[in-house]
């Protein structure tokens, strides 16, 4: 079994696991902020939302740079749930071809992360599928979580029931 056929199953149930989560985030929450020094919710949302679709850069691309010319990115800004889902939506599909297609040779081979053309990491793409897209989005979708819990809103059952919804 490749690499990608081993993946893709975790991948594709954890994406639909996000999707419902994201699928929650009511428009006239996207400012809301549990604290002082915590990202909005719609800016949360639009972290996951995006995060997928960094799987296409790192399957086809040898590295990427968060501050080109040492000009940070600039994240997408969303003013609705819709736009969330659609990114997210457009992000998931693009990166799923490229898992798919990826060889396994392709999977071990490095990818960077840059700042300013300064290595920050250098780890196989595997890695970088693994860890710094599905863990880190599955981090940030238990944050986004607590987020809904937290303004009352219906949290969805993810590896078993939530106090909102009793089955799967």
């Amino acid at each position: 079994m490749s690499i990608s056929q081993s993946l893709l199953p975790e991948f594709d149930q954890e994406m639909v696991n996000t999707r419902k989560t994201l699928e929650r985030v009511p428009d006239d929450k996207l400012a809301w902020k549990p604290h002082p020094k915590s990202m909005a919710m719609g800016d949360l949302a639009q972290h996951i939302a995006t995060m997928v679709g960094w799987s296409v850069d790192t399957m086809e691309k040898d590295s990427f740079d968060v501050a080109p010319g040492g000009q940070p990115y600039q994240p997408p800004k969303f003013g609705s749930r819709q736009e969330i889902l659609a990114a997210f939506d457009n992000g998931l599909a693009k990166a799923r071809a490229a898992i798919a297609a990826a060889s396994d040779e392709r999977f071990m081979q490095p990818w960077s992360l840059l700042n300013n053309g300064k290595p920050v990491m250098t780890m196989p793409r595997i890695a970088v599928i693994r860890g710094f897209v599905m863990n880190h989005t599955i981090h940030h979708r238990a944050q986004l979580g607590v987020y809904l819990r937290l303004n009352d809103l219906p949290v969805p059952s993810i590896y078993g029931p939530s106090a909102d919804e009793g089955a799967f």
